[in-house]
């Protein structure tokens, strides 16, 4: 079970585990979320971002996360973290990265409401070295912790990612649908992350994160708990 990944009595950031959050704010009861990848939607991908000095948002990222804080919709990072399990950077280099992107978010007015990460890959090295780890997307263990932990209506709840796997844990973890973010015709993810579509888990391709909120606002995904502060 994927709660049984707390074992009770973990840390809000057990960097031993391999599973981190951070939850700032709790009040959230019954309310759709916005769940969003980090590299490629938020800031751009370097591949295995682990210095603060290598943070570049992505335009019109923080505008858009700081439209959603306004409306009241909680904002939540899920990130797959594989190159602290690769040894390429540490947990403190991502709590660095993070209070860099903080800093940025907070120039435009906007934040985090939780941040979730998982550093677990197949190749990485012990103790992180768990393959398909219940946290690591495609599967949903972030994205169901947090609906646990902050009481959010996942069923209504968006996952906004660059990669298939986002959006497949979106599916997994029962939200109403994922937003790819693309710019190319031909990116291999596209066809992908839409034949992860069903009935009830709707798949769109977005430019950008400030397209994807902007669709999403427009199409009142959110519905009427979407509210001002």
């Amino acid at each position: 079970m994927i709660g049984e990944l707390f074992h009770g009595d973990l840390e809000p950031r057990s960097e031993a585990s391999g599973c981190w959050y951070d939850i700032f704010a709790e009040n959230f009861a019954g309310r759709p979320a916005l769940f969003l990848d980090r590299d490629g939607v938020m800031v751009e991908d370097t591949h295995y971002l682990g210095r603060p000095q290598d943070v570049c948002m992505i335009a019109g990222a923080a505008d858009a996360i700081a439209r959603c804080n306004r409306l009241g919709i909680p904002v939540v990072l899920v990130s797959n973290q594989s190159g602290i399990a690769r040894r390429l950077y540490d947990w403190q280099g991502f709590q660095a990265v993070q209070a860099a992107l903080t800093a940025e978010l907070a120039r435009a007015g906007a934040r985090f409401d939780a941040v979730f990460a998982c550093a677990h890959h197949a190749d990485g090295h012990a103790p992180f070295n768990i393959a398909d780890h219940p946290w690591r997307k495609p599967n949903p263990g972030m994205i169901v912790v947090a609906g646990e932990r902050m009481r959010l209506d996942l069923a209504h709840s968006w996952i906004v990612g660059d990669r298939a796997s986002d959006i497949a844990a979106g599916r997994a973890a029962a939200l109403a649908g994922g937003i790819l973010v693309s710019l190319r015709e031909d990116d291999p993810e596209r066809p992908t992350a839409i034949g992860v579509a069903s009935e009830h888990f709707a798949v769109d391709i977005a430019a950008s994160l400030a397209d994807a909120v902007a669709l999403l606002l427009a199409r009142e995904k959110f519905g009427h708990t979407a509210r001002r502060r």
